[in-house]
């Protein structure tokens, strides 16, 4: 029998599809340990698609607003967003290493020390955010000319920046604190703290950005506030869940205390995480840097471009979420087997839902664009960006879970290893070379990145196979 007809028959054999997706998003007690692979997967897969889903509109609705400032306001966004990487760099290292110890804890029966490796995480989070809070805040306009922004675009976005910046820590414990639920199998929780933080973020952006109703005009500088009370309202909402116990997982007393055998260990396993991180979208950094020699027009093409194909890519994301706290959990449960099953089938499903997301794009990709700007060179930019990444989609599906099964192990090196492989020796290198020496400008910059997707795929794959990841220690 086939992966896809075992996923089917795990339906069949269920209560019905329906009933199943309301256990998703209301929440379930399920142990994800045993029964139904294919029932477990889609009880986690659908709030945390959800959840990526509603990370990704965050990110669109800043700049469907900001969009209707210009040009620099945009490359502003856009830029600030590549600095940005450095904390989500931190934020995600610490969250691959939050899942995977809080998922093998819960795999082992024992919350109290699932509870105890939250709590370490969330200090270590704290003191990370302080200087990166106070560079920022002070050299915002030197980091956005050491990134080759223009004047204007430093005159637009320097404010914009330094709050972002300023108010990195809410980055870190959202993203931290979701990763937890998640590794504890509360993904609904995970879902709701992120939609209220977005929902916020809609509401205010263009009440701050353009003055509405009692409120100044701030322009770029109001998308920034916006976002850090967003991000402040979920944050609130999380901690509230986590001292209550209203999940799976209580930080009791016993919890609140510092362990510095957990903290070491935290930092073990999530400082490989920071690298892959970095390793990853650092290069970013780099292709963005790339773009910018052709000037704000082609900046602004593709910062639009960039968070469309976050909208795309972020619920595959959450597939690969979702396969990271089974591998997880399963690993904790001595049930490796399962662990990698739950890999496959993720794949697959993956596959399918972004190759649908590549057809939408190849066939829309001017009309999505107009939806966030009449300027005809940006949408032309932004359209080539879609049409000739969206080739890459199925591969991108299948190489994100593959990493994500590895980090939900605990084995943050390897996909550091390919991420550097992937991303620093052959994406960079090939983008340039098609860009500049072959003269193919910045179209020739998306074609690079989407021939890296396909290679970090097949790399991914053949690593994953080796199931070295079965046997990490947590």
């Amino acid at each position: 029998m086939s992966r896809l007809q075992r996923l089917a028959s795990s339906y069949r054999n269920g209560p019905g599809l329906w009933p199943a997706l309301r256990e998703a998003v209301t929440g379930t007690r399920q142990d994800f340990t045993s029964g139904s692979l294919g029932r477990a997967l889609f009880l986690l897969s659908v709030p945390m698609v959800l959840e990526m889903l509603m990370q990704s509109v965050f990110e669109l609705a800043d700049i469907f607003f900001v969009s209707r400032l210009g040009a620099d306001a945009v490359a502003a966004v856009g830029i600030t967003a590549s600095l940005l990487i450095f904390v989500f760099a931190i934020g995600m290292g610490l969250s691959m290493a939050a899942t995977a110890m809080v998922a093998r804890r819960m795999g082992e029966k024992d919350p109290d020390a699932a509870a105890a490796s939250a709590f370490q995480a969330i200090v270590v989070a704290v003191c990370a955010s302080i200087p990166i809070a106070i560079a920022g805040a002070v050299y915002a306009p030197d980091l956005l000319r050491l990134m080759g922004a223009t004047e204007s675009v430093v005159e637009a976005g320097a404010v914009y920046c330094a709050i972002l910046m300023g108010s990195n820590v809410t980055i870190l414990l959202l993203f931290l604190i979701n990763a937890i639920f998640r590794g504890a199998g509360d993904a609904v929780l995970a879902m709701r703290a992120l939609g209220f933080s977005n929902l916020l973020n809609i509401v205010l952006d263009p009440i701050l950005i353009f003055g509405l109703g009692p409120f100044p005009e701030m322009g770029v500088t109001g998308a920034a506030v916006a976002t850090a009370i967003g991000r402040g309202t979920g944050i609130a909402f999380q901690i509230t869940m986590l001292l209550r116990g209203s999940g799976r997982l209580r930080m009791g007393r016993k919890a609140i205390r510092l362990n510095i055998g957990l903290v070491k260990r935290m930092l073990r396993i999530s400082g490989p995480g920071i690298v892959q991180y970095l390793v990853g979208s650092a290069s970013w950094i780099v292709i963005i840097r790339l773009v910018a020699e052709f000037g704000s027009t082609a900046v602004a093409g593709y910062t639009i471009g960039v968070r469309v194909i976050i909208f795309a890519l972020l619920p595959s994301w959450g597939m690969g979420n979702a396969a990271a706290t089974l591998v997880g959990q399963n690993l904790g449960a001595h049930r490796p087997d399962r662990a990698e099953r739950a890999v496959w089938i993720a794949s697959i499903c993956n596959a399918f839902f972004l190759t649908i997301a590549a057809v939408s794009m190849l066939l829309f990709d001017q009309a999505i664009m107009r939806v966030f700007t009449q300027n005809v060179d940006v949408v032309n930019v932004g359209a080539d960006f879609l049409r000739i990444i969206a080739y890459s989609y199925p591969c991108f599906a299948l190489g994100s879970v593959m990493v994500q099964a590895f980090n939900g192990a605990g084995d943050t090196l390897t996909p550091t290893w390919i991420n550097l492989f992937c991303y620093w020796i052959f994406q960079i290198p090939l983008a340039y070379a098609i860009s500049y020496p072959l003269g193919f400008g910045v179209e020739g910059i998306f074609v690079g990145i989407a021939i890296a997707q396909v290679v970090f795929a097949l790399t991914g794959i053949l690593v994953f196979r080796r199931g070295l990841w079965k046997t990490k220690v947590v």
